[in-house]
């Protein structure tokens, strides 16, 4: 029998080291090295010059495909082609660069991937609980690190753990101040009869890894400690709902402030109306009749509000800049970006991303507008000094003529506008977990 059970391990074991040898990824397990990986490796140890004469190099009059959750790749593109042409004037390339709907660029991406060459250089993505999940882990996506990157955070390039961020954008709770309500406290959100406007969570997932991150131990103190700034009557309302899931948080081990993120959460997906974008609820929000009304939007909407009888960016505020808030003030989420593992134009599609992140020029397309900070401390930085979006609700004669739209900063909303910031592997690890649990509450929704 003992040799039997000696043999039985001995077999498993050698099983486990096959699923090993079959299972692994960049960083990852034993799997040889692709073409594009090879190229990473070298490519993070060059300079923006030298990235860009290979660029050209392999580059020169192809066409390079690019795809993103954000439209603005395709502004970007022009700019990075102008300055190839500085290093070699008679540099071409033709671009093409798509945007799929409805969060189809996880399914385009993952055929893509079945191509030994495939279409896409490179792509820009949001969804960190996807990313993880369905792009990086199944070597769809590759993550390049540009060494003038690395060296404005003080790493280097080959030790960074994680993904390129382009930059991290913000979705804030906003509320139409026409009445003489006001929203002081995070909890005032789920309140009784409140219906905040919101996109769906299954329109725009990472509305959900907002969910899932509140439930972290950091942000659900932050809801804990606003609880506890509420009125008697206040938690009156919600004591029951944070009972309710009690169990369920201990279920999932998610620490003694558990259960005041579950239960702002079911409160939250029970009350909310949905709305299909962020554009529409920033102009329902500004419309003077939306008197008392809510929202948690994309901050840089602001942007597009023309200004009427009717409506104004005047008839809303930013609700973590009024004194005395309490709690989190929205969430942070990021663009990423990646190389394809089977990228046509490895080089350039490196080059091109050295130049979005190490150059406020190739950072404009997003860096012009308020409520998007570049991941460079050193774009970061120049981009405020060319815009100065601090004082972006200032008018030409130097009046504040619209307070809301002064953005303080990526600093300042991280410290004190306690913004929840995603984490790709803390929303994998809850997405079966909670992620379900929400699954429960919006099927019922409504």
């Amino acid at each position: 029998m003992k040799k039997y059970v000696a043999l039985m391990m001995a077999v498993l074991m050698l099983a486990m080291a096959a699923l090993t040898s079959c299972s692994g990824s960049q960083g990852g397990g034993s799997k040889e090295k692709s073409e594009v990986q090879k190229i990473i490796e070298q490519a993070q140890n060059m300079s923006m010059e030298e990235l860009a004469k290979k660029a050209i190099e392999e580059s020169k009059g192809k066409t390079f495909y690019g795809v993103g959750n954000s439209s603005r790749g395709k502004s970007a593109l022009p700019v990075f082609i102008d300055y190839l042409k500085t290093i070699d004037p008679s540099y071409t390339m033709e671009f093409d660069w798509q945007q799929p709907k409805n969060n189809k660029i996880f399914d385009q991406l993952t055929a893509e991937g079945q191509k030994r060459t495939g279409t896409y250089a490179m792509t820009l993505i949001q969804d960190g609980n996807q990313i993880e999940s369905k792009m990086v882990k199944t070597g769809v996506l590759d993550t390049f690190i540009p060494k003038e990157w690395a060296e404005a955070k003080g790493v280097k390039a080959s030790e960074y753990k994680g993904y390129l961020p382009l930059q991290t954008l913000n979705k804030v709770f906003m509320f139409n101040c026409t009445g003489d309500k006001t929203f002081d406290n995070c909890w005032d959100y789920v309140a009784e009869g409140a219906h905040g406007q919101f996109m769906d969570i299954n329109s725009e997932i990472v509305g959900k890894n907002f969910l899932y991150m509140l439930t972290k131990a950091e942000y659900s103190k932050y809801l804990k400690d606003a609880f506890d700034k509420l009125s008697d009557a206040e938690k009156a309302y919600l004591q029951p709902t944070i009972d309710e899931v009690e169990q369920t948080a201990k279920d999932y081990n998610l620490g003694e402030n558990g259960k005041y993120a579950l239960a702002w959460i079911k409160l939250w997906v029970g009350s909310y109306n949905a709305v299909e974008d962020d554009g529409p609820i920033c102009n329902n929000l500004t419309d003077a009749s939306a008197t008392d009304e809510f929202g948690l939007l994309v901050y840089s909407k602001l942007r597009s509000i023309t200004e009427s009888d009717g409506k104004s960016v005047n008839n809303i505020k930013v609700a973590a800049y009024e004194d005395g808030y309490e709690g989190i003030g929205g969430y942070g989420y990021c663009h990423y970006l990646f190389l394809t593992d089977n990228s046509p134009l490895p080089w350039t599609a490196c080059a091109f991303i050295a130049f979005m992140t190490c150059t406020q020029e190739g950072f404009e397309a997003w860096g012009k507008d308020m409520g998007g900070y570049s991941s460079n401390p050193k774009v970061y930085a120049a981009n405020e000094e060319k815009h100065n979006h601090s004082k972006g609700g200032y008018d030409e004669a130097g009046n504040n003529a619209f307070p809301a739209k002064n953005d303080r900063g990526y600093d300042w909303w991280v410290g004190e506008g306690k913004l929840v910031l995603e984490d790709p592997e803390y929303c994998a690890s809850v997405a079966f977990t909670v992620g379900s649990w929400i699954e429960t509450l919006d099927k019922y929704k409504g």
